[in-house]
């Protein structure tokens, strides 16, 4: 028994390798996905789906002067016959472009729910009506004139355009955002009146610079205003790479009200934000205890944005408040930049802001030249006509005779005057009543204005400069359509600087006051109220004692230095108050059980910190650099096992003091010691026996200073410190007379008690 084919008819089955059939398939749909659906048209602006919708409402007649149509109609026409996809995914795209707080200069007019700035979404498409808006027929003028090339859609019972005319530059003027397959877009929108003044500008300046665009769009529009606090700096390097991004932030006014007492207002909400969310946002923010210099917030929203921000007090600084709020709440966003478009609708490519107007300038050309070749056709076919009619005008009642009485009067009309097939052909289809119109005077008046016409479309044609006249013209009139001087053109965003705030607003939320911390020698750790200098009466566990004490304040940070070679940073609102013991350190830091906290100090910025391991290896550090954000903390001084991180010390000085184990010391400068970010550093004493003890810096003019255990100080004049002065990574001199019998220098950090 044969068994049944897997393939009708039997086959052929061809074996394909998998690699090769998943290469090719994905292939296939990533370019799909980038050219057919996610990325714009440099030329346009528009993705295939926005382009359909206007195609599809024109085909239907659906014009800004015409009534409005069900929003139901327009998608069952565009499904049908121009976008074979799901008609939810067709209506919201509709929906967007009707949106005027997501699209800069709507291309549909929309009439019902359209969603609002709130995130509510639009009523269902068999409520709304739409038609055309007054930007739509800029992006469309002259579609049917030749201007652009057609394609057969998707089932070939009819043809689409491959791209709009677009007399409006609508890729900068509304934006785009998509995410294709292995790439993405981004560009904000901008105003219309400056787009069209930069235009006007590249015209008579093809090699103008990015530096000088600006001066003409200083950045973008949009519909939700907001203020652009992005330096002009960072909008010029953006604009030609064409990647970066634009720091938004709400517009707000101080309002006062009764009793010396304010409120912060605000009127515009950064582009893309949702205000409902925001506002919840807000009040998590709040019922979490992370705004505590907000008191109150309430939306008071009608038709333009209201939302009011009451201080906790009358006495917190406006300014102080705001910034909380941009740093924690999307009362800040940023707009990432990523002009990532396709060029002739064909190349994907980042352009900068030159290369996106040129080709828009570089398509109107094309448009403009297309545009009158198709009417230099229908004038020269008109001409024709006119000479034909002519010759019947001066000739009728002989024209008359040949159509009554011969058998093929339009061969004997060719015949008899010279006529060509169109002009026998037109007098043949004309009506008898309007031999009575056919005048000389007209017919010669209408062919001197089409012969003049055609003249100057001749001339046009030839003419690069009237080509680019022609375009100028064209611009200035979008510009004045637009200006900014009409609500619809004004400028929306307006542009700011964030404001100088001194205080670190992290700190801003916590009084400052002294505190004393603790660190015992088993690693428990404790914050203390008040600067302590009597340390004697502090308890700790039995078989416990001090390790370190320092005073600090509660804004302060605090940072730990562990044997592993990280730092660990610590805020004093984690530490326990003194009323106990404290709380091991290994609960508040992730510290491996192998290793322990060497030290704990004041993090002063700024400042440099010399770190070393057992083995004299070592490096200097930036201090701000070993500021962890998180439990784990932060790998700086690199060490091997059984080596081990041995100190930090404070860089003070043109030399630095090295002493070993074996008691020997070595002194150099401090400039031979590498800075670093991280790393195991470089050999700064060889030890034959031991390892490092302890170091020092100084300066030379003040000598080398030790503390004996006794409290008495010692002081080593360069002069006296000759034998022990020489290079980076030598073994060193037996240490000076009444040198500590501990080989310390005494505490680095200052030390309490």
């Amino acid at each position: 028994m044969s068994e049944k084919p897997i393939l009708p008819n039997g086959g052929p089955i061809e074996p394909v390798p998998l690699r090769q059939a998943l290469e090719e398939r994905y292939l296939a749909y990533a370019l799909s996905t980038i050219m057919g659906r996610a990325l714009p048209d440099v030329r346009d602006g528009l993705k295939p789906v926005h382009r359909r919708i206007l195609f599809a409402m024109r085909e239907l007649k659906i014009n800004p002067d015409s009534a409005y149509k069900k929003c139901a109609k327009i998608v069952g026409e565009m499904m049908g016959n121009f976008h074979p996809h799901g008609d939810q995914a067709i209506y919201d795209a509709l929906v967007r472009l009707a949106q005027d707080f997501m699209v800069r200069y709507p291309l549909i007019d929309g009439q019902g729910n359209f969603g609002n700035i709130d995130g509510d979404s639009a009523a269902a498409m068999r409520y709304t009506e739409a038609r055309l808006a007054i930007t739509s027929d800029l992006l469309l003028e002259g579609i049917d004139q030749d201007t652009v090339d057609f394609k057969p859609t998707y089932d070939g019972s009819n043809k689409e355009p491959v791209v709009l005319p677009s007399a409006f530059p609508n890729l900068l003027a509304n934006g785009s955002s998509g995410i294709a397959v292995g790439m993405a877009t981004n560009i904000p929108p901008h105003n219309a009146e400056e787009l069209c003044n930069a235009l006007l500008h590249l015209i008579k300046h093809p090699g103008a610079t990015t530096q000088k665009l600006v001066d003409f769009i200083p950045g973008p529009d949009f519909p939700t205003g907001g203020v652009i606090v992005e330096p002009r700096e960072q909008i010029i390097e953006a604009y030609e790479t064409g990647r970066g991004g634009f720091r938004i932030r709400a517009k707000w006014d101080r309002e006062d009200t009764s009793r010396g007492g304010y409120q912060i207002v605000v009127t515009e909400v950064p582009y893309q934000v949702q205000k409902a969310k925001l506002i919840e946002r807000i009040a998590e923010l709040m019922s979490d205890r992370k705004l505590p210099l907000l008191g109150d917030v309430r939306d008071e929203s009608a038709e333009e944005v209201r939302l009011i921000l009451e201080p906790k007090s009358r006495t917190v600084d406006p300014v102080l408040l705001m910034e909380s709020l941009f740093k924690l709440t999307d009362l800040e966003v940023r707009f990432g930049l990523n002009m990532n478009v396709l060029s002739a609708g064909q190349v994907p490519g980042v352009l900068c802001l030159g290369d996106v107007l040129r080709q828009w300038l570089e398509h109107r050309i094309e448009t403009l030249i297309r545009r009158s070749q198709y009417r230099l056709v229908k004038i020269e076919h008109r001409l024709e006509v006119l000479d034909g009619y002519l010759i019947a005008y001066l000739n009728i009642d002989e024209v008359i005779r040949i159509v009554r009485f011969e058998d093929d009067p339009k061969q004997k009309l060719i015949e008899t005057f010279k006529l060509t097939d169109v002009q026998a052909e037109a007098i043949l289809n004309l009506r008898l009543r309007a031999l009575s119109k056919l005048e000389e005077v007209d017919i010669r008046a209408e062919h001197e204005r089409l012969s003049a016409e055609r003249k100057g479309i001749l001339a046009l044609l030839a003419s690069e400069d009237l080509q680019w006249d022609t375009i100028t013209d064209e611009i200035k009139k979008t510009r004045e359509r637009y200006s900014k001087k009409t609500d619809m053109g004004r400028r929306r965003s307006s542009f700011g600087e964030e404001p100088d705030v001194e205080m670190d607003l992290d700190q801003a939320f916590v009084e400052k006051e002294p505190i004393t911390i603790i660190l015992s020698e088993k690693g428990w750790m404790r914050a203390m109220k008040g600067h302590l200098d009597d340390l004697s009466r502090i308890d700790f566990k039995q078989g416990d004692k001090m390790r370190r004490a320092f005073h600090a304040s509660t804004t302060d940070k605090i940072l730990l230095f562990a044997t592993s070679g990280r730092f660990y940073t610590l805020e004093p609102s984690q530490l326990p108050g003194g009323r106990g013991h404290g709380e091991p350190v290994r609960l508040m830091v992730d510290l491996a059980d192998n290793h322990d906290i060497i030290t704990a100090f004041v993090h002063e910025p700024g400042r440099r910190l010399l770190v070393a391991s057992t083995a004299g290896y070592g490096f200097i550090v930036p201090e701000d650099e070993v500021i962890a954000s998180t439990r784990k903390g932060k790998q700086i001084l690199n060490v091997s096992e059984p080596d081990e991180a041995r100190l930090v010390i404070p860089v003070e000085g043109d030399r630095i003091a090295i002493v070993g184990e074996n008691r020997r010391m070595l002194v150099f400068e401090t400039a031979e010691i590498n800075e670093m970010t991280r790393g195991k550093g470089v050999i700064l004493q060889r030890f034959k026996d031991g390892g490092l003890a302890d170091a020092r810096t100084f300066e030379t003019a003040a000598g080398l200073t030790w503390v004996d255990s006794a409290g008495r100080t010692f002081t080593l004049s360069l002069v006296d410190m000759t034998d022990w002065i020489g290079t980076r990574a030598q073994a060193g001199r037996s240490v000076p007379p009444r040198f500590p019998r501990s080989t310390s220098f005494g505490p680095t950090f200052k030390k309490l008690g």
